[in-house]
């Protein structure tokens, strides 16, 4: 707090000076007490927003009310300490209707009634400025050092108020590495299909940050121990599939979460949504296409073609961007495509096909096909590895060749058009496909060459 005392206090007096109150609360307290805090603030107030408004204005260097339907103003303030994103929301209350999508949101007059409205105990601590009074009324202190989350009220109460608590349950825990109480997991077990009357935005919101956590697994486990994921993300259940002494295969629920784990440990640039939703996702076609073979084994053949459909379903399902979902769909797509590779036997023609399928998302294949092998067998695991080495090595030899990152047809649309005297249309495309095809195969041809290719394809077309 100490870093962030002057900006705090500074605006603190100015709403003092106004004859309101104003206090640091929820999630600032709760990381600065963890020694997290960064420099975004959250306040509370029990000035109304038009109030807040006008105080910040002249005091902040920028300042924005998107949220102030639900009584929330934001703003910026620049100081020689850094520069802080703050969101000051009047004192309120808000409750769901059994059939509304929205909260109802009414404001209060006391910081108690704002407290006891507040998700969990651990965000139900205020600290008053400008004099600094600690103020928790529900014990959010004790629970945060037993890393324990509680609701304020009854869990029913307050699931009934936000039925997205139930998931904000489950990041916080993801988040935080906190465990939730008995009776904050019954409650969530109870009324789990009472999150359906929440928007989709919101639900993807907070399967955003529970999968950008430092440990989603745990979220995602009490997602689906509570029967939530049935509701928000179906195919995970999906994938606990029954086994028998007869039938024996992987857990694939289990195998998803830990292909999800080793792909975060392969990150290098900070949490990587596509990548992490790409694990999550990559097996979900396996029990639409599970069979029980003749010789005992168990097959999912295609899976990655039926779960990479049902990854843009459920993505568009959760209002997902078109760009993001086809990027995830993508990967759980190609996520196969290297055991073909074998010992080695891919020709040239082939890694050049791989790449450029991959396209922009060559990185994250690479990270989601390594993090795909989970298998106990340190030998398999080394063996399989070491050939991934290799794939990526003649990928970094062919591109040091070939600027393979760019792959394109040695003549160009314009060239193809002026070499066969053809106007714009299909014959143009499929030209164009085809010297793509002779690129990938043969790799770069001289421009003599490439013409000559072009004009005996064109000589066929019209034999």
């Amino acid at each position: 707090m100490l870093r962030v005392a002057p900006v705090a206090v500074d605006i603190a007096r100015r709403f003092a000076d106004a004859g309101f109150r104003l206090a640091l609360v929820g999630g600032s307290v709760r990381d600065a007490l963890l020694g997290r805090l960064g420099n975004d603030l959250d306040f509370t107030t029990d000035a109304r927003p038009q109030q807040v408004l006008k105080l910040v204005k002249g005091w902040a260097d920028a300042v924005w009310d998107v949220g102030i339907a639900f009584g929330t103003v934001g703003a910026r303030k620049d100081t020689p300490q850094g520069s802080f994103q703050i969101e000051i929301t009047t004192y309120r209350s808000e409750a769901y209707d059994r059939t509304s999508r929205k909260p109802e949101v009414t404001y209060g007059e006391t910081i108690g009634e704002d407290l006891v409205r507040r998700d969990f105990t651990v965000n139900a601590m205020a600290l008053d400025l400008p004099d600094r009074v600690f103020v928790d009324p529900h014990h959010g202190l004790e629970d945060l050092a037993a890393r324990v989350l509680r609701t304020p009220g009854t869990p029913e109460e307050s699931f009934s108020d936000d039925p997205l608590r139930m998931l904000r349950a489950a990041r916080f825990a993801a988040q935080l590495d906190f465990e939730v109480a008995p009776e904050v997991v019954a409650a969530m077990t109870a009324m789990a299909e009472r999150i359906t009357i929440v928007s989709a935005e919101r639900v993807q919101g907070e399967i955003n940050k529970l999968l950008l956590a430092p440990h989603p697994r745990k979220g995602l486990k009490l997602l689906v121990d509570t029967g939530l994921a049935d509701h928000v993300l179906p195919e995970l259940p999906a994938l606990r599939l029954e086994r028998d002494e007869h039938h024996r295969h992987k857990d694939v629920y289990e195998h998803t979460l830990t292909v999800l784990e080793q792909a975060i440990a392969l990150e290098t640039d900070g949490p990587d949504l596509v990548l992490r939703l790409a694990a999550l996702l990559h097996d979900i076609g396996k029990p639409r296409t599970r069979r029980f073979e003749s010789d005992g084994r168990v097959s999912f053949h295609h899976h990655e073609v039926v779960g990479a459909k049902m990854t843009r379903k459920r993505m568009r399902e959760l209002k997902y961007s078109k760009e993001l979902t086809e990027d995830v769909s993508r990967l759980v797509e190609l996520h196969l495509r290297f055991h073909g590779y074998g010992s080695g036997e891919w020709t040239d023609s082939a890694v050049r096909r791989y790449v450029r399928d991959a396209g922009p998302l060559l990185e994250r294949l690479h990270r989601l096909t390594r993090s795909d092998c989970t298998t106990r067998n340190r030998k398999k695991a080394a063996a399989l590895s070491r050939t991934y080495d290799t794939l990526e090595e003649r990928i970094g030899r062919l591109r040091e060749q070939e600027e393979l990152d760019a792959i394109r047809p040695d003549l160009d649309g314009n060239q193809i058009m002026e070499i066969l005297g053809i106007a714009p249309g299909r014959e143009v495309g499929l030209a164009y496909r085809h010297l793509l095809d002779l690129r990938l195969e043969n790799g770069p041809m001289e421009h003599e060459a490439a013409v000559a290719a072009l004009k005996e394809w064109w000589a066929g077309r019209q034999a």
